[in-house]
């Protein structure tokens, strides 16, 4: 039974595990550039808004809300990620970034960490005006009150990255498991918080199929000619020793 887990551990995690480790013994601070400054961003942002004169231009900047203007609301919604919800503990937005942002920057890349980021956060910011339009009684809507809601923080991201990462280190029972919570938790709480993480998943979901569609079109590398070894010139023969 130990041996069954420790084989099971090995080829779910063992990839993602070696990838991380690698890159923080080699580089140590210096892989996760973007992660640290982004844990920065979010402290700096709580420590901004609880203050009595610093509350409204955080918003300004970094608030998003349904009610709001479409143009406005995609001109905060980068911003947005990195300012944590009030009625939530800032360790906790903290936390995910620093976890799940590090491992995709490390695994993915500075750029596509952030792409995919902004992508799973722009996905549930849309969401919230379907649902509305769609109105409280069907499963995918949303009442009406919710275009009041202030929309921050990194947990689509967080939850969209780690689907991302899941799937392009292979390990899809993780990302399975991630999906399922997600489905559980707006089964037991169907808030706008839960169904835009839905919405997050479904965005990446698509991402990760035409992401695939795109390498399985590439063709495959082309097989030596014979007589030729692997990595030296067609023209060239093979130096004997």
């Amino acid at each position: 039974m130990r041996s069954a887990l420790k084989d099971f551990a090995r080829r779910e995690w063992g990839p993602l595990w070696t990838a991380v480790r690698t890159a923080l013994v080699t580089r140590r601070w210096r892989a996760v550039p973007m992660t640290l400054g982004a844990v920065c961003l979010t402290a700096l942002f709580q420590l901004v808004q609880n203050q009595d004169w610093g509350y409204q231009p955080v918003q300004n900047i970094g608030s998003v809300r349904a009610e709001d203007p479409l143009w406005l609301a995609l001109l905060r919604t980068p911003l947005s990620l990195f300012v944590p919800a009030l009625d939530l503990p800032v360790w906790g937005a903290l936390a995910q970034i620093l976890l799940v942002f590090g491992m995709a920057e490390i695994c993915l890349g500075r750029w596509r960490t952030l792409v995919i980021a902004y992508l799973a956060t722009l996905a549930g910011t849309l969401y919230a005006r379907v649902g509305i339009a769609l109105g409280p009684d069907g499963p995918l809507g949303l009442p009406a009150s919710d275009a009041q809601v202030v929309d921050t923080g990194p947990s689509a991201a967080v939850v969209g990255l780690a689907v991302y990462v899941c799937w392009r280190h292979r390990a899809r029972w993780t990302g399975t498991l991630v999906v399922v919570a997600m489905v559980v938790e707006v089964l037991v709480k169907p808030n706008l918080a839960g169904k835009e993480h839905l919405a997050a998943i479904a965005a990446v979901l698509v991402l990760i199929a035409v992401v695939a569609w795109r390498e399985r079109r590439q063709p495959p590398p082309p097989e030596p000619e014979p007589g030729v070894r692997p990595g030296t010139r067609s023209w060239k023969p093979p130096i004997a020793s």
